[in-house]
């Protein structure tokens, strides 16, 4: 094995660990160095095993982990409060576009002619990916003080519509963000890392044994920063669902006449979820441009942005944040296979039928929406079902009753 092999297999340890404890059953105990371990022997496993595949897979994972991080973002709004939301992609595009905003430098010289953008600040990825978030959780309160008196239906479509004007301002008003043309150049945090020379602040054994890597092997570094911020979502989300808070969210999403007979404040909490979900949508728009480099409006469509979401959540399941997770993942995968099968299919038809062959890439949605379908008739809970008891309070109290009750004491 290279040494250029081993610094990768170094950077796939740190998504490999937290898939770990993300997995295994057992207490923090014997799940943190179990972790570690399967870490270790997986990433130099897959290096050794499959070398060439490594790239794809890399790349298939900083994606999907975006995706999933919107999914979460659309489970907080859909699985614990009911809000049928369809502007996903809207909030997505403004923690895209603030982000590319703030952490890019204003053009000047020549470029200024070419480029049109309201402001560049320069600042540091995690400024962005802050501002990306408050700035998408704001639009979100805006919108939902008057959108949230609608429901079901009503609700969908009136946030279908702010998303595409969203989409369509950032299409239009070229001084916001250079219009209809990509707005170019967003920088991507530690790519210095990569380049030369190397960070300033880098220490010199550090560089050095980061010296075999090329900046093509960036996404090794991105996907670390992705993995970690997805990690932090969902251990917020998490514990947030497990707080009284999170379990005043489902009392309004299930009844919420009841709840309100209890003493909520349904109106409110209506409100707070949505935001929340903004501005975890947000946080995702805001890795999106970092990651792509280059984005415009049509990065932004309801098809990719919002419609894949939600088959993304359906199938994992929704009012489950592993599930959310797990059904980005799995429905990226469908979407990444299918792109190779109509690749295939139009190199074996372009000769044969070329009207047909320019057809095959709708084929892609095909299969999604016939997945869609067999989720709602088979499998509508999604993969994994909500949890029926969420409070740890309540999982430890139980535990306790039954060691009491079989006469074992509780520090056994």
């Amino acid at each position: 094995m290279t040494q250029a092999e081993i610094v990768k297999a170094c950077f796939l340890i740190v998504p490999l660990m937290v898939l770990a404890f993300a997995v295994l059953p057992w207490r923090w105990l014997w799940r943190v160095p179990a972790g570690i371990a399967l870490a270790v022997i997986a990433a130099f496993g897959l290096l050794a095993m499959v070398p060439g595949a490594i790239d794809f897979l890399v790349s298939f994972s900083i994606m999907a982990s975006i995706y999933a991080i919107l999914s979460l973002g659309l489970n907080s709004q859909w699985g614990y409060n009911g809000h049928l939301d369809f502007g996903v992609a809207g909030f997505f595009a403004i923690g895209a576009f603030i982000s590319a905003l703030f952490i890019m430098a204003p053009p000047s010289g020549l470029l200024a002619q070419y480029v049109h953008q309201a402001f560049g600040l320069r600042a540091p990825f995690v400024v962005g990916l802050i501002v990306a978030g408050i700035a998408s959780g704001v639009v979100g309160y805006l919108v939902a003080l008057p959108v949230l008196r609608l429901r079901v239906d009503f609700l969908a479509i009136a946030t279908l519509g702010i998303a595409e004007i969203i989409r369509l301002i950032f299409q239009n008003e070229r001084w916001l963000a250079n219009g209809p043309q990509p707005l170019s150049g967003i920088p991507q945090p530690l790519s210095c890392v990569f380049e030369s020379p190397r960070c300033a602040w880098l220490p010199e054994p550090v560089a050095s044994f980061l010296s075999v890597l090329q900046p093509r092997d960036y996404g090794y570094l991105y996907l670390v920063v992705v993995v970690v911020v997805l990690a932090i979502v969902y251990l917020v989300l998490e514990t947030s669902v497990r707080s009284p808070w999170g379990r005043a969210l489902r009392a309004v999403r299930d009844d919420e006449l009841s709840a309100a007979m209890t003493g909520k404040n349904v109106g409110s909490l209506r409100v707070q979820s949505f935001v929340l979900g903004a501005v975890v949508i947000g946080v995702a728009g805001s890795l999106y441009a970092s990651y792509m480099v280059t984005i415009d409006y049509s990065h932004f469509e309801p098809l990719f942005a919002t419609f894949l979401v939600w088959v993304m959540l359906m199938l994992g399941g929704s009012g489950n944040n592993k599930g959310a997770v797990l059904g980005a993942f799995v429905i990226w995968g469908v979407w990444s296979g299918t792109g190779f099968v109509t690749d295939a299919m139009h190199a074996s038809l372009s000769s044969i039928a070329p009207q047909i062959a320019s057809r095959t890439a709708f084929l892609r949605w095909t299969f999604v929406g016939l997945l869609l379908a067999g989720i709602v008739l088979y499998r509508p809970e999604g993969i994994l079902k909500e949890e029926k008891f969420v409070s740890d309070f309540v999982k430890r109290f139980g535990r306790a009753s039954r060691k009491g009750a079989a006469g074992v004491p509780d520090n056994q």
